[in-house]
């Protein structure tokens, strides 16, 4: 023990640092590899064939599910997702009420990205009128709860920072699944390249491998003022001595 003598002030920061430095890197490898396995279940739905709503609504897991949709667009009350941000350039995510015919069911469909330039002038769009035949796939939000929140525009169509679906049918009067449905490309679509996470699980990795590089030095650091304290403790009588 004469040999390691780190003394009592770097002791307690080392044992209040470590375990937390250790606890976020291994966060971030559990993080990362819920990423991969949430990728793994997205493109295995992904690659299924659609179902219909009849077939969707009893799931207990709809996330991701590929769905057949058939039936017409309710354009006279579409919603505006407000701050949405692609390749730099603001703009909203255009989702309109659809509903679909074999189900007797309302979904609220997006659409997809549209560019605002001009916050002065509401963004330009075209609803498609009739019958149409689309695939999009279910997108549940994460836990926590989306709320539809009063638009900074009055009316239709109304601009919006979050959404809820259940309380639109509700204020509508409908009855629709709970969740918001993304279309794929095709013509009613706009720009529909959703990330699926936010960040990918390499990233994820790459914060673990910080965090256990700082808890390495820390112990090398405190490993070092150890022998260092106790040589200079060994010669500290020569030196009075002297």
């Amino acid at each position: 023990m004469s040999a390691f003598r780190p003394g009592w002030l770097p002791s307690l920061l080392v044992a209040l640092l470590l375990p937390g430095l250790l606890w976020l890197g291994f966060w971030q490898l559990q993080r990362g590899d819920e990423k991969r396995q949430l990728l793994a279940s997205f493109e295995a739905r992904r690659q299924a064939e659609p179902i219909s709503l009849d077939q969707l609504e009893p799931l207990r897991d709809p996330a991701y599910r590929r769905v057949q949709l058939h039936g017409y667009f309710d354009s006279e009350h579409s919603l505006l997702l407000d701050n949405r941000i692609r390749d730099g350039h603001a703009g909203v995510e255009l989702l309109q009420p659809f509903y679909d015919q074999p189900s007797g069911l309302w979904v609220l469909l997006n659409r997809g990205w549209l560019p605002w330039p001009d916050r002065r002038t509401p963004p330009r769009f075209a609803s498609p009128d009739g019958v149409m035949q689309l695939t999009a796939w279910v997108y549940v939000a994460p836990a926590g709860g989306l709320h539809l929140q009063s638009g900074v525009m009055d009316g239709w169509p109304r601009l919006i920072t979050q959404v809820e679906a259940p309380d639109l049918w509700q204020r509508l009067g409908r009855g629709g699944l709970p969740f918001e449905v993304r279309l794929e490309p095709g013509p009613a679509s706009y720009r529909v390249d959703w990330p699926i996470v936010s960040m990918s699980p390499s990233k994820h990795v790459g914060y673990a491998v910080q965090w256990f590089a700082l808890a390495a030095a820390l112990l090398g650091l405190f490993i070092y003022l150890g022998i260092h304290n106790a040589r200079e403790i060994r010669h500290e009588p020569s030196h009075r001595h002297a």
